[in-house]
């Protein structure tokens, strides 16, 4: 089986068409790097991305990140091409299948299936799926869509933009705040009044996490379009990791170091849950079932938390 708890702290998107980001790529310093064969590619250019994405894959060396190709959506006549002529020619070179716009579990079976095929004809080693919730048929179906593919299914991502279309948000951005998602503070004849902006992405970002952590699945945060506004960029990403995900596609190569940076632990998170391991082990000894630790009661579900701290923190100095 495919190793699925690798590290999905950045994920950048590099277009087929673009043969010298297709060139930079796999030093890029990001985790995963996808090759994009759909929403970067133009329709006239789809054929050839395809071929530079295949030789991409061939000829450079991928050995310090992970490398996933994004083939385009199941309702266009592209999809079935970009599967088999990707995975028949470098099947034995990829990571991971991006689908995008998955609505149904049927949707990823059927993507499944073909590259079941493909690998025992091929005789390739098991390459795993990701998949893009970025319609409101996805995020309705989220639970089957998770559970559709145990054994091969790797990673969810919170397609923003395109999901922003399929609910009719009133929005043009790619991610990020918007000033009319706010509420109005106190009475009406308060002159202290404020308004206060919330999260538009919220619910959407933490059902997709619950419906990842229920199957075991990687949630990942998707794109964020204003790349000269680094400060809004870690703003969503801290919101997007205080929910679960672990991790942020880099639309630019500037935004690789951010996401990395975030989705770290920081020192004083790892001090504090090895703290926190140490004391419980103490209190075990001790047969105490709970402790306090700079005022705060730590238990069991302390130990749980910590553990999950210094373990990502382990398996980003081991790579």
């Amino acid at each position: 089986m495919a190793v699925k708890n690798r590290l999905h702290r950045s994920e950048l998107a590099v277009p087929g068409s673009n043969l010298r980001m297709l060139e930079k790529a796999p030093s890029s310093g990001a985790d995963v790097v996808f090759l994009d064969l759909e929403d970067a590619v133009a329709p006239d250019d789809k054929e050839q991305a395809r071929i530079n994405v295949i030789n991409a894959l061939n000829n450079y060396d991928w050995s310090k990140c992970a490398v996933s190709v994004r083939i385009n959506g199941l309702d266009t006549h592209y999809m079935y091409r970009d599967l088999v002529d990707v995975m028949e020619q470098a099947g034995d070179k990829l990571d991971t299948i991006l689908i995008p716009k998955v609505g149904s579990a049927a949707d990823v079976h059927l993507v499944a299936t073909l590259m079941e095929q493909i690998e025992a004809a091929m005789g390739y080693q098991q390459v795993n799926i990701h998949v893009l919730i970025e319609t409101a048929q996805g995020m309705y179906n989220v639970d089957e869509i998770a559970a559709a593919c145990p054994q091969r299914m790797e990673a969810m991502v919170f397609g923003v933009a395109d999901y922003a279309a399929s609910i009719r948000a009133r929005t043009t951005q790619i991610g990020g705040a918007n000033a009319n998602y706010q509420v109005l503070s106190g009475e009406p004849n308060d002159p202290n009044r404020q308004y206060f902006w919330g999260d538009p992405w919220h619910y959407a970002i933490s059902r997709m996490v619950v419906a990842c952590r229920a199957n075991g699945l990687r949630p990942i945060d998707g794109p964020f379009g204003a790349i000269d506004d680094p400060d809004a960029f870690r703003a969503a990403a801290h919101a997007a990791a205080a929910l679960g995900v672990e991790g942020k596609w880099a639309i630019h190569p500037s935004q690789i170091e951010l996401a990395n940076e975030i989705y770290t632990p920081s020192d004083a998170e790892l001090t504090r849950a090895t703290r926190i391991l140490e004391m419980m082990e103490e209190a075990a000894r001790e047969g105490k079932g709970a402790v306090t630790l700079d005022g705060r009661l730590i238990d069991a579900a302390s130990i749980r938390q910590a553990e999950v701290v210094v373990a990502q923190h382990q398996q980003i100095a081991n790579r």
